[in-house]
């Protein structure tokens, strides 16, 4: 490029390589910005924007040198040809102008706007530079090599290694703030469903399980009308049949097997030759274990045991489904047997109801780290069984206590949670 070359000619070049810089600088950010997930699930779509990004993007070190190879190519070749053209104009005075202007329009159409554009817009520019980087790269291998080559001995000198750079695999809680960052992409219903799934492992059986003492079952010493009785108004198709007390349990009967039978040949005898060995599994389990230890048994009813074989309670294929999408019933009364609402802003509860029933259904935020029960959590904190009309502060929730017995407490009284408690927490 000498002096004698057209001054439109000089001016032209200068454009293009202004474009290739913003190129260069847009497309570096686009690659780099580009959600890896998003672009491995369009690139198993068969983009094929996507595969060249996901191919260039297995090895960061390389496309990066590349780009700046081209950047810092066009760059400098500006430069020069901003001396040429300022000198041509206007002598050496006009070289220093020239600079300080190519700076400006550098720094702004060539690398903040671009880059901008580029990290609101990743995709977009990032599929098309890949289809100019994939073949590029491998024209340019060579140079590119040494040049990386170079950089990562340098790196090496100050202890910098370099890492996986394959996709990465979500914790469980990065995997929870995805689900719900994701707003309108997946309604709430099934947002809640995904969340409850991704908490299963943290819920035990200790939490659904009916504890051992409202357990309904068949106990064989009782005379035949209760037996019948029990199994008339039975609400589950599987109940426990036992001696005396559940825990000396017989097996578990599928009430199905004596839906045939006719009355007169049903008796305890019969009884015990219906019903399935019982299944037992320890106390807090995982939900999400269990889940998959009823599969595999073919199971639907557990036994949950202590580390004494005591039974504690019973749970149920059911109450782990109902931790996922919710309560299978919509009966009212079984809504209200707990929690009564005695004003706009007060609520008469059962102590003796479980705290993550109430959470669920009150939308309240009790600590479920403890006890189960709202009387085991009220009596761990006071370390006592309080007397009526004792007032203390969970969470931010006042809680009176109403009605007691000699050995727990019966009812409570909660009003709504204290708006400094929340601004706390």
């Amino acid at each position: 490029m000498g002096d004698d070359a057209p001054l439109a000619g000089l001016v032209g070049l200068l454009l293009l390589l202004l474009l290739l810089s913003a190129f260069f600088s847009g497309s570096e950010t686009a690659l780099m910005s580009l959600n890896r997930y998003q672009l491995r699930h369009k690139a198993r779509q068969g983009h094929r924007g996507a595969r060249l990004a996901e191919s260039l993007l297995k090895r960061p070190d390389r496309v990066i040198g590349l780009i700046l190879l081209g950047n810092n190519l066009v760059n400098f070749s500006a430069a020069s040809l901003v001396g040429v053209i300022a000198f041509n104009m206007g002598g050496e005075p006009a070289v220093a102008l020239g600079t300080i202007i190519l700076t400006l329009i550098v720094l702004i159409f060539a690398e903040a706007a671009p880059k901008t554009l580029a990290a609101l817009h990743p995709e977009r520019l990032a599929f098309r530079a890949s289809l100019v980087y994939y073949p590029l790269l491998k024209i340019t291998y060579p140079i590119v090599w040494l040049t990386n080559t170079a950089s990562n001995g340098v790196l090496r000198l100050f202890g910098v290694r370099g890492g996986d750079t394959e996709l990465q695999s979500l914790t469980r809680e990065e995997l929870r703030t995805v689900v719900f960052e994701a707003g309108a992409r997946i309604s709430s219903r099934y947002r809640t469903m995904l969340l409850s799934i991704l908490d299963l492992e943290k819920v035990s059986v200790d939490d659904v399980m009916v504890p051992h003492n409202e357990i309904i079952g068949i106990d064989l010493d009782d005379d035949d009308n209760e037996i019948e009785r029990i199994i008339a108004e039975a609400e589950h198709t599987r109940l426990p049949v036992y001696r005396d007390n559940i825990d000396q349990v017989i097996g578990i009967l599928h009430l199905r097997k004596i839906a045939n039978l006719a009355k007169t040949e049903l008796n305890k005898s019969t009884l015990r030759h219906l019903v399935d060995e019982p299944y037992f599994v320890p106390e807090g389990t995982p939900l999400s274990t269990q889940l998959v230890q009823f599969q595999r048994r073919r199971q639907r009813v557990a036994l949950v045991v202590d580390e004494y074989g005591d039974i504690q309670g019973i749970v149920t294929l059911e109450d782990i489904l109902e931790e996922i999408v919710g309560e299978f019933t919509t009966d009212p009364a079984d809504d209200t047997d707990d929690v009564v609402r005695e004003s706009a802003s007060t609520f008469l509860v059962d102590a003796t109801a479980n705290i993550r029933d109430l959470n669920r259904s009150q939308d309240w935020d009790l600590p479920t780290d403890g006890p189960k029960t709202l009387n085991g959590l009220i009596v761990e904190l006071l370390e006592t069984i309080p007397d009526p009309d004792t007032c203390l502060e969970v969470c931010g929730y006042p809680i009176e206590i109403v009605e007691t017995d000699d050995n727990r407490i019966r009812t409570v009284r909660i009003g709504p949670r204290e708006v400094e408690a929340l601004v706390e927490n």
